[in-house]
């Protein structure tokens, strides 16, 4: 919970909204934390592992891991971030700093009854993984980040000023600032594709969106994106169907508040 820009337990008022159990055996749940509705899949008993999911991403990175860490006498537990799939979507950015998305870990762990959980996460879900281990080091035993390392706040450079001064204005983070301009681009396109585009780069450089053909929409002739053995159509349509009904300004509104 924000108190005052602190972090602090869980709503003292949380409550579960619904539960249902899917064909695959892992219990979703809606949940009443830090004054948003949240989303949570989990599944098994035991030590908890809770998984916190990247941009364009949803709790549903997190399916083969859910069940594997289940069998083994885990409770994993993956929630749709704030802003995210089936969890609310605040529409002000100001309401995606820092204090909030730890705030709602910690709720939902109060809410869940698990004072400490190992954390596992990716991306954007890893930078809040390192806030919620800064802020509050008692709730995790410990974490394992893929594909952000550590970085320390440095109050004489600011995250997007610099980046920008290291890979230009079309870096992707730096394209997505302005409250709006992405999501209309983003609309232009088809929602499969766009995402279909992002999940697939496999270039090592800097990720660029160019402002001219950002998503780079190829011609007839261009070749067919295809697809990785391990990422069928069927996983795409779950997040072009979630993305199409929540829109991209809640995880875009993650990037927005980088700076505060």
């Amino acid at each position: 919970m924000v108190v005052n820009g602190s972090i602090q337990g869980g709503v003292s008022n949380g409550s579960m909204k619904e539960e249902l159990v899917d064909e695959l055996g892992i219990e979703h749940k809606k949940i009443q934390v830090n004054g948003i509705t949240m989303h949570v899949a989990e599944k098994g008993g035991g030590p908890a592992i809770v998984f916190l999911h990247g941009f364009p991403e949803l709790w549903y990175s997190w399916r083969h891991q859910i069940h594997a860490f289940a069998s083994l006498g885990y409770r994993a537990i993956a929630p749709d971030l704030r802003g995210y799939g089936d969890t609310d979507a605040p529409e002000l950015v100001a309401e995606y700093t820092c204090f909030h998305l730890v705030g709602d870990v910690v709720a939902l762990l109060d809410l869940l009854g698990e004072e400490q959980v190992y954390l596992v996460a990716h991306d954007m879900g890893a930078v809040l993984g390192w806030n919620l281990c800064l802020f509050r080091p008692d709730r995790v035993k410990a974490f394992v980040s893929l594909s952000v390392p550590f970085r320390p706040r440095n109050p004489n450079f600011k995250p997007i000023p610099t980046l920008r001064s290291f890979f230009g204005d079309d870096y992707y983070m730096c394209r997505f600032q302005e409250p709006g301009k992405m999501e209309a681009e983003i609309a232009e396109y088809d929602t499969k594709y766009v995402l279909k585009k992002i999940l697939t780069e496999r270039s090592p450089n800097p990720p660029l969106i160019p402002k001219e053909n950002p998503f780079g929409i190829p011609d007839k002739d261009a070749p067919m994106i295809t697809l990785p053995s391990w990422f069928t159509e069927e996983d795409l349509d779950y997040y072009a169907n979630k993305y199409r009904d929540k829109g991209f300004n809640g995880p875009l509104n993650n990037y927005r508040t980088l700076d505060l």
